[in-house]
């Protein structure tokens, strides 16, 4: 059933965790429908799992001895509706189960509950944890980005996510307030309207929680 491929996004992977290694903080957000509803903002430690970070701050329940991630604070999964918890670290849509991922300082793990009818179910990265992933990247995605376009926003936009193989185009084709981010191959590419890239450079945070911004 199609329903079975939904745990590749919330599998939690056998065993628990370990020691907490590192220092620092990461984020943890939970969200609902593509982050319009914020359920959760707060500071965990760095080090933990996403899963020991989830299971510190919120009531989590799993199903399948314990391999997927059924309930957060009693919003359940629901086959028959297809819709489930979903998780991004940076602003990645993870590979891995969430006792597989440990926290470094800066991380932003993020959990959304969200439909996953027709081809909703696999979004490769998204716009709402900017400036990450060019922070600190996370799996396939390396930080960094080359910002490209003309404006005072490029420079700034430089200097918050600094030079890595990303791309962040400021494009005056693309409607002025959008925001849009892609995978392509290994590289995340981002595509700014003239106006978002603006506020962007103004204030990182002005798409937070958002897949992506339409304009």
């Amino acid at each position: 059933m199609r329903w079975l491929a939904v745990p590749l996004l919330a599998l939690v992977l056998a065993g628990c965790g370990g020691e907490v290694r590192g220092h620092g903080t990461a984020t943890l957000w939970v969200t609902r429908d593509r982050g319009a509803q914020v359920l959760y903002s707060g500071s965990v430690p760095a080090g933990l799992t996403a899963m020991q970070a989830l299971e510190r701050k919120l009531k989590v329940s799993t199903r399948y001895g314990g391999r997927f991630v059924q309930s957060i604070d009693g919003v359940s999964g629901s086959a028959s509706a297809q819709r489930d918890w979903l998780y991004f670290v940076n602003g990645i849509e993870a590979d891995e189960g969430a006792t597989a991922v440990h926290l470094h300082p800066g991380d932003v793990e993020w959990w959304d509950y969200r439909s996953w009818k027709g081809s909703g179910l696999s979004v490769p990265v998204v716009v709402g944890a900017f400036p990450e992933p060019f922070r600190h990247g996370f799996e396939w995605a390396k930080p960094g980005a080359h910002v490209v376009g003309s404006g005072p926003s490029v420079a700034k936009l430089q200097s918050i996510v600094g030079r890595g193989p990303n791309a962040i185009v400021v494009s005056a084709r693309a409607p002025a307030g959008s925001a849009v981010a892609t995978r392509e191959g290994s590289t995340v590419r981002l595509v700014l309207g003239l106006r978002a890239a603006t506020r962007l450079a103004a204030d990182p945070s002005a798409f937070r929680y958002r897949y992506a911004v339409p304009g």
